[in-house]
């Protein structure tokens, strides 16, 4: 017997073994003495209790089947579903629930009902494990002892869109007007504040000295899709419009290498088009989960949405020149777009760029990004307390 799934094979044991009146009793001890999901070495095993006709586990794991079958514990309404990760893994799932009424299916969707941990994202929530070695990062978490920036509300004439566009502004603590400061311009910039803890990630990595107090530009799109996919509206609007009325409004250092354009997914490609559309303004990229698809021959699989992207890439990887000096990117290792942002590493380096990727395992999701950002900021923007200077 493996010593992996002991602890569910010990619930089987000891169910086979008790009378039927008896089962129950022996399955509400056993979920009093545990809590799930249960990690065991490489396993994990996730539990559901009820009555269905049968329980899947979904999960974003790219390389697996995304629908994992329960299994139910004869005689009982206890289920069990075993799934081999890797250590240092964080993975958010869902629970399906089908059940066969009057000859229709009904599906219904749940939270494991076992576990409180929660990950949020713009299209609700999901359910979270993580496995042995993984601990949320404590500087993404409130610190009493940190002193808080602020964010303000403005708004920015945009004749690329023919429209005012608001913009939140995060201002570090002890922001001083006699003082220059370094940009960050963030796409999605209120989901990363939302979902990724981002200002609670700058006030404690400026308190630290890990990173030097910096204004971080929260824009937001209109129609993300169409905006970040390459749109030469888009580039037009950060580098000429933007950027030079928040240098109107705060006292920015005007050269290249303080400038940094950050994103993930749609936004990576949004930060990555614009700073090759115009090269050289932006000295810094954190591209986060990059939606980097390409073509070597024939068509893509991605959908119509990606046409634009994939053009932008096949292009890019045909003349890359060199859109920035630095640039980070991370990706986790159970999303698809695992492979893209591999290749396309070398492709930056190529260009000259001094190229740093971080890879973990987890998904397509807010708080892989956000655990990305402590290393991926530090190293463009590195504080006093690396005693790193450019």
């Amino acid at each position: 017997m493996t010593p992996f799934h002991l602890a569910i094979h010990d619930l089987l044991a000891a169910v086979r073994g008790a009378a039927p009146d008896d089962r129950g009793g022996v399955i509400d001890t056993f979920l009093a003495d545990h809590s799930a999901p249960i990690n065991e070495g490489r396993n994990v095993t996730f539990l559901w209790r009820g009555e269905a006709d049968r329980v899947q586990l979904l999960h974003w794991i790219f390389g697996l089947e995304s629908s994992q079958p329960f299994t139910r514990i004869e005689g009982c309404d206890l289920w069990y579903a075993v799934v081999e990760l890797r250590r240092n893994s964080r993975v958010e799932y869902k629970l399906l629930i089908e059940r066969d009424v009057n000859g229709e299916l009904q599906r219904e969707l749940h939270h494991d009902p076992f576990n409180d941990n929660r990950a949020h994202d713009p299209f609700g929530s999901n359910s979270v494990v993580h496995t042995e070695g993984y601990e949320v990062p404590e500087w993404s978490q409130h610190d009493d002892e940190t002193r808080p920036g602020v964010i303000e509300d403005r708004s920015i004439v945009s004749a690329a869109f023919g429209e005012v566009r608001p913009v939140r502004v995060y201002l570090p603590a002890r922001y001083r007007e006699t003082q220059r400061y370094p940009l960050l311009v963030v796409h999605d910039g209120s989901d990363y504040v939302r979902f990724s803890a981002l200002a609670t990630v700058l006030d404690n990595l400026i308190e630290r000295l890990e990173i030097p107090p910096m204004v971080v530009a929260l824009s937001d799109p209109g129609d993300r899709l169409t905006e970040y996919a390459d749109d030469p509206r888009h580039a037009t609007h950060i580098v000429e419009e933007l950027v030079p009325a928040l240098a109107a409004l705060y006292p920015l250092q005007d050269r290249p290498g303080a400038r940094g354009l950050m994103g993930a997914s749609f936004g990576a490609v949004a930060s990555l088009s614009t700073a090759w559309r115009h090269p050289g303004f932006f000295g810094r990229l954190l591209l986060q989960s990059g939606s980097f698809a390409f073509t070597d021959i024939g068509d893509h699989d991605r959908g119509a949405v990606f046409d634009p992207v994939v053009a932008f890439v096949n292009a890019f990887r045909s003349e890359p020149g060199k859109p920035a000096n630095h640039a980070f990117l991370s990706c986790g290792v159970y999303e698809r777009l695992i492979y893209e942002n591999r290749s396309i590493v070398p492709l930056l380096q190529g260009t000259g760029m001094d190229v740093r990727f971080e890879e973990a395992r987890d998904g397509h999701n807010w708080e892989n990004w956000r655990d990305r950002l402590r290393i991926g900021l530090s190293w463009l923007f590195p504080g006093p307390l690396w005693m790193v200077y450019e």
